[in-house]
């Protein structure tokens, strides 16, 4: 096996889309369990990759983006999750993380192998973007408690389809990092 990376989907948002006020609830329980998985990954040095809608933006920047969400009414569910500066940005068009974006390329010159898919919408983006990755024989993992859904059956109908169907390991946040987690480095 190869490397690990932690994908964000879709956490630089400035939440002004349809459905937001059912996404909220979930994504205030997952901004927390996103954050801890974040610290963990950066102190064992698990690349991250921030994959984002552009919300049709076509002259924006990651940055720019940034700047928006931080100055919406929902900053504070992106403050915790701000890129740092090794983190990498991936701008997406559609659901999925690989939908002509350049991330396949990237995570082969990495030498990435096992992805942990992390953020919103479970039924959608995640969905979605945890087939593509099955297609392209990449290891995938989703920590459960760190996807936000807007309709709680269809995230666990999803969740299901990403563990039989796909043989992705479905878990808990805790699992992941966790001896890095306990020993403090």
């Amino acid at each position: 096996m190869g490397k690990t990376a932690l994908i964000l989907i879709d956490m630089i948002n400035t939440y002004d889309h349809k459905d937001v006020e059912l996404l909220l609830p979930s994504a205030r329980e997952t901004v927390p369990v996103i954050a801890g998985l974040l610290e963990r990954a950066r102190r064992a040095d698990v690349p991250v990759v921030y994959v984002n809608d552009n919300f049709g933006q076509w002259r924006s920047h990651h940055g720019e983006l940034l700047n928006a969400a931080l100055s919406g009414p929902h900053a504070d569910l992106v403050e915790p999750l701000r890129p740092d500066d090794d983190s990498l940005f991936v701008m997406k068009a559609r659901h999925s993380i690989f939908f002509e974006t350049p991330l396949g390329y990237l995570l082969h010159q990495e030498g990435i192998d096992r992805l942990v898919l992390c953020g919103q919408v479970t039924e959608q983006c995640v969905l979605y973007s945890a087939l593509d990755a099955h297609i392209r024989h990449l290891n995938v993992i989703v920590p459960s408690d760190a996807v936000a859904h807007i309709h709680a059956d269809l995230a666990d109908a999803a969740l299901q389809m990403m563990e039989r169907n796909m043989g992705a390991r479905v878990c808990d946040s805790s699992e992941l990092w966790a001896e890095e987690a306990e020993d403090g480095t």
